[in-house]
């Protein structure tokens, strides 16, 4: 990878003139997938991991922005999860410092029982994180919660209590994530599409068949080891090993609707504790936006887009209606976007998600396909380890010590100012810079020329929705403005990928039509 450029057809080279066999092949490109391939190949296993659509495409590019131990985890009792996303958001914080940033989140108390209940549980969440604490959580005065947060509805309020937990750009990890995974040695490629895997003598997986999407060609690839982890998928694969294999998981969809800051202006966020059906409600501010969400909500089968509920949307608007002092309406909200939740398929008689466990949980078929179900963004790294231990357990190998916890992500950087529009770009931020020329191709949502093109020599963006939806975050800030810049952003890429002018028509037409489903008619 020179001077950090990803050819991608050379690492298509690479997958289909691997020479044997891989070590360790990884089916799936979000956040579970790249966790366990980068701990993989950082323990000196050879390592191929293969994505259908894009890096972060779904699930993993949908969160709440948060990189959080769980305040709603621990109201539900679950201290061991509270705890192990506690470490986990430390190290990631640590290893990934221009995406991970300490937040300060105040929840509005308006009665003296809730002042008590929300310090005690707050101080609880210190306690559970230790030394790993992002800082001490303390109530303050109605004055100056006011102060912090003069957008929230000040009838009856008491005061509010302050605490703090991580903050980061999904999408960017993820990108960051495979680019580490190429620097030490592995192989990571996007638009790769898993159709069948390949069985052994005893009808072990012993590796896929995959098509270039891109391409249209389809190849062979030999594994030692094969591992699901397609997120709300996971269970085609599992019917590729087995055709009556039960149902592991349930989707459980989370929608988030994105404002403008004026209706929230604080450098805090908000967290609202117990909305009027027990959900956990969060107003963050990102990219100077606010972000509002989530839901939790079950559903059907799980789709590549799934599409915000009605209900969910109001919902959320109604929420946020009842803290905030400028209240949104539909016509307010920039961009409406949904991801599910990979859950681990519930218990009998158990029907609400929040009954569901959020701990991931590894299985292995008879045959001895290795998958990986439930999870979230925060214990990806944990994912990864765990999952290796069970492989190298199970196939006999000799164990091998993690060297994740200490390893820096692509992009480390320290001391980052975030307020600058390139800070997700880390020590990528200077190159970038210097190759803009003052000229926005968006000025409102501070997009350049120069990270288009760096979004598909570095990041290997294949379409206008690659740049526009996860190497910048454009789609999500601001569907419409995303839509007015597509066709710039679809000619700069068609003169570096060699494309025609049916290309960009083609390319313009299908991003333009995805983003109408972001707006709110």
């Amino acid at each position: 990878m020179k001077s950090g450029i990803i050819d991608r057809d050379q690492l298509v080279k690479r997958v289909t003139d691997a020479g044997g066999q891989w070590d360790v092949l990884v089916i799936g490109g979000g956040a579970s997938g790249l966790g366990i391939a980068l701990e993989a190949v950082t323990r000196g296993y050879k390592t191929l991991l293969l994505e259908q659509y894009d890096f972060a495409k779904g699930t993993s590019s949908r969160s709440t922005k948060l990189v959080h131990g769980g305040v709603r985890y621990l109201a539900q009792g679950d201290i061991a999860l509270v705890r192990e996303a506690s470490i986990e958001r430390g190290l990631l914080q640590k290893n990934a410092p221009h995406l991970v940033k300490n937040q300060t989140f105040i929840v509005p108390v308006y009665s003296f029982w809730d002042r008590i209940k929300y310090t005690i549980g707050l101080k609880a969440y210190d306690w559970i994180a230790g030394r790993l604490s992002l800082g001490s959580s303390v109530f303050i005065s109605r004055k100056k919660t006011l102060a912090a947060i003069p957008d929230v509805r000040s009838k009856g309020l008491v005061g509010g209590v302050l605490y703090h937990d991580g903050q980061f750009d999904d999408s960017r990890l993820a990108l960051n994530l495979a680019q580490t995974i190429i620097e030490q040695g592995g192989v990571a490629v996007n638009y790769m599409k898993v159709t069948a895997l390949e069985k052994g003598p005893e009808q072990q997986p012993a590796g896929v068949i995959v098509e270039d999407t891109e391409r249209g060609a389809s190849y062979k690839v030999k594994a030692k080891t094969v591992i699901n982890a397609t997120g709300v998928f996971v269970d085609d694969i599992l019917r590729m090993d087995n055709p009556v294999a039960a149902k592991s998981v349930v989707a459980s969809q989370g929608i988030h609707l994105v404002l403008d800051k004026s209706f929230f202006s604080s450098a805090h966020a908000l967290m609202i504790p117990k909305t009027n059906d027990g959900r956990v409600l969060f107003a963050v501010p990102w990219h100077n936006e606010v972000v509002v969400g989530t839901t939790d909500t079950l559903v059907g089968a799980p789709s590549v887009e799934p599409r915000p509920l009605e209900k969910e949307i109001e919902f959320i608007l109604e929420t946020a209606g009842a803290y905030l002092l400028k209240k949104p309406a539909r016509k307010d909200v920039l961009s409406v976007f949904a991801g599910l939740r990979p859950l681990a398929a519930p218990k009998e008689g158990a029907q609400k998600t929040k009954e569901i466990s959020r701990s991931h949980k590894i299985m292995i078929s008879p045959n001895g396909l290795f998958t990986i179900i439930g999870g979230k963004w925060t214990t990806y790294r944990k994912m990864g380890e765990d999952m290796m231990n069970s492989v190298e357990k199970k196939q006999g190998w000799p164990a091998k010590a993690t060297q994740t916890p200490d390893l820096r992500i692509h992009g480390f950087a320290m001391g980052m100012d975030w307020s600058d529009p390139f800070y997700f770009y880390g020590s990528d931020a200077a190159d970038i810079k210097a190759k803009s020329n003052g000229h926005w191709i968006s000025e409102r949502l501070k997009i350049n020329k120069a990270q288009v093109e760096w979004a598909v020599t570095h990041e290997m963006a294949r379409t206008v929705e690659d740049v526009l939806a996860r190497r910048t975050r454009a789609l999500l800030l601001d569907a419409r403005e995303s839509i007015r810049i597509s066709t710039e952003v679809a000619t700069i890429m068609a003169g570096i990928l060699n494309q025609d002018e049916q290309w960009v028509k083609d390319e313009v037409k299908r991003f333009d039509g995805l983003a109408q489903q972001y707006i709110l008619q």
